[in-house]
């Protein structure tokens, strides 16, 4: 039932539902001929309560779903109903694997007993996995200037970077899409003398360097 207003409201399998008609419109040409309920509602016969998340994606352009949701599946299939592809290609089940994130870095202590402590540095944020897979979680921040394409569909890689040099970005840019630290390991070195040092090179910084790997996986 529509209102001048271009309101619409919807009856899904017994669950109600207010839109407009525009939020609506990739479904109205499909729903021209969908019955009414005794309200004058356009009555469509699927799942109500999944709805929400239907309505919500053509609100937004974008689907987010709550934490643990299990229903995936069924979510998919509602959408593919609807016509919605970009929402069901979203859905998919994901690609089981494993990557792993390495840096080397450096510490630097405070001189002459002051607590003028530095950050961390880290010179390059390493990436190892399916090639397929590393796209797709880190997209535009890969650097893949080491490991050029060559045609190979499926292939493993150890040479890609990022662009960026945070470590936690990475750790967000995985925990997105599914992935969950399985394991890390790390070991310390002593550098080089100060005698070896280039001017201008800091003592300290480059005294103390470090290597870590994460290793990831999406079941």
């Amino acid at each position: 039932m529509a209102n001048p207003a271009g309101v619409l409201e919807l009856n899904v399998g017994g669950v109600l539902y207010t839109t407009t008609s525009q939020t609506l419109e990739p479904l109205l040409s499909s729903l021209e001929d969908n019955p009414k309920d005794a309200k004058g509602r356009i009555f469509i016969d699927r799942d109500g309560v999944l709805f929400r998340y239907v309505l919500d994606f053509l609100r937004n352009g974008s689907l987010v779903l709550p934490d643990n949701f299990r229903e995936r599946e069924r979510l998919r299939r509602e959408a593919l109903y609807y016509g919605l592809e970009n929402m069901a290609e979203s859905l998919a089940p994901a690609t089981r694997g494993y990557i792993t994130i390495g840096y080397r870095g450096s510490f630097q202590f405070g001189r002459d007993g002051l607590t003028d402590v530095k950050f961390r540095k880290i010179s390059r944020i390493l990436v190892c996995g399916r090639v397929q897979l590393c796209r797709t979680v880190f997209g535009e921040s890969l650097n893949e200037s080491r490991d050029p394409d060559h045609g190979i569909p499926d292939r493993y890689t150890a040479r890609f970077f990022l662009k960026h040099s945070s470590i936690e970005q990475a750790f967000d840019q995985l925990q997105e899409h599914g992935f969950r630290m399985t394991g890390s390991c790390g070991s310390g070195t002593a550098g080089m003398s100060s005698s070896d040092l280039k001017p201008g090179v800091d003592q300290e910084e480059n005294r103390w360097n470090h290597y870590n790997e994460f290793v990831f996986s999406r079941d």
